[in-house]
């Protein structure tokens, strides 16, 4: 079989960009021809790794502090994302999508990549999408936390029976929204299909791009939806000889990392973090980004290390413990990793995630606002003390080490090519 073309359409933070360019890689190792159509400002990563890159408008520098900061707000940040940034761009969206995949034997679509959605409708093509985390497969067997719903962990626990009509009744309010994604839809000719937030699964294979372990698939997913594991993505943040010199020199210390979105919402994350690790005696590292707004006030002590970025493959399993926000590549990192953590939600999938992360038994969640270095101190202290944490911990992070995602994901996408 020659090499196919394959257009990954995505948008978003580094966990919205990593997996597709693990799958992207696995493919041009089997000889296809892999192309990521993004927002500009990942150009440079994704050509660095030997992956074709094509331009998708909106043009946001989605890795800006301030752009960051609106859309990880718990109660606005979906709508700024839904309202101001893809909906009013969505013609664009779509002929850039169109410029990318014209020629292209296989479509790959994020969850909110709508103008890739509508492509594949109007061509006909093969199409997959993607669930890069549970939410994005809602099931009522096994709902969701969704931090825009009030009580959103009191409704995540209630019976299937009342999942379905709460899923509808919110699928008709962001119906509302939806009004530029209608008009295209019908310019285009296409009937109207279901919401595409909700229900914008393609008819030929949707891959949920997680382990089992943080959800396990569903009587209600669709059909041909197949839970692959996570598709890591291996990577180098280049040379880090102080970060490695520090974490050689004495014992496994805390990490604390807001990811690549949450990052820029820091606020006092940080500052209070410090303080936690002050208070247990212990040594942490800090993974602060690139808004030296978040670096802690004054000069840090010689048991903490504050660096803008590091792999997260490369610190985890040198921690003891792992605080983080709940982010769908953090997550699971840190499952991998096998270490205890602490999850401070901030919003969209996070809280879900941190729901999820607890049930496990592998790790507690405490509630951003709720957020300071007393608070994070108890919480850090009890995963230290109590050994089920961390023989919990483990037990994940080996049964996830032995988890192949992204060869699963791609031998499931190259059977798409048999059957065409």
């Amino acid at each position: 079989m020659s090499g196919r073309r394959i257009v990954f359409c995505t948008f978003g933070s580094l966990g919205d960009i990593h997996p597709y360019l693990a799958l992207a890689r696995e493919m041009k190792r089997r000889g296809h021809a892999p192309i990521i159509a993004t927002v500009p400002v990942y150009r440079a990563l994704i050509e660095a790794q030997g992956v074709a890159f094509r331009p998708i408008r909106p043009d946001i520098d989605v890795t800006d502090p301030e752009v960051l900061r609106r859309v990880m707000d718990r109660r606005t940040g979906a709508r700024t994302i839904i309202c101001d940034m893809m909906l009013p761009a969505l013609r664009d969206t779509y002929e850039d999508t169109a410029a990318a995949a014209a020629d292209a034997d296989l479509l790959v679509t994020h969850p909110i990549a709508w103008g890739a959605l509508l492509f594949a409708r109007v061509t006909g093509m093969p199409w997959a999408s993607t669930a890069l985390a549970p939410v994005s497969v809602y099931s009522a067997f096994d709902a969701s936390v969704i931090p825009i719903i009030p009580f959103a962990e009191l409704v995540a626990r209630l019976s299937p029976f009342f999942q379905r009509p709460l899923l509808n009744a919110f699928a008709a309010l962001f119906e509302r929204l939806l009004g530029p994604f209608r008009e295209l839809e019908k310019e285009l000719g296409l009937p109207p299909a279901s919401n595409p937030l909700l229900w914008g699964h393609s008819p030929h294979l949707v891959l949920a791009l997680f382990s089992r372990w943080l959800a396990a698939p569903q009587a209600d997913w669709p059909p041909n939806a197949y839970a692959t594991g996570f598709p890591f993505y291996a990577h180098s943040a280049g040379d880090l000889p102080e970060l490695q010199r520090f974490v050689d020199a004495g014992e496994a210390p805390i990490v604390f990392t807001l990811g690549s979105a949450a990052v820029g919402a820091a606020g006092d994350f940080f500052e209070q973090s410090v303080g936690a690790a002050r208070q247990l005696g212990r040594r942490a590292v800090l993974l602060i980004g690139r808004d030296e707004r978040n670096r802690p006030k004054g000069e840090l002590a010689s048991d903490v290390i504050a660096v803008p970025y590091a792999p997260h493959a490369a610190v985890f399993p040198r921690a003891c413990v792992v605080v983080h926000q709940g982010g769908i590549g953090t997550t699971g990192e840190a499952m991998r990793a096998g270490r205890p953590m602490l999850v401070v939600p901030f919003s969209h999938d996070q809280p879900d995630h941190a729901s999820r992360l607890v049930r496990l038994g592998v790790g507690r969640s405490i509630s951003r606002e709720r957020y300071s270095a007393r608070n994070a101190a108890r919480e850090i202290e009890i995963l230290l003390h109590r050994s089920t944490y961390a023989q919990r911990a483990a037990q994940i992070g080996h049964a996830i080490g032995a988890e192949d995602g992204t060869t699963r994901a791609c031998d499931l996408l190259s059977k798409m090519f048999e059957r065409r």
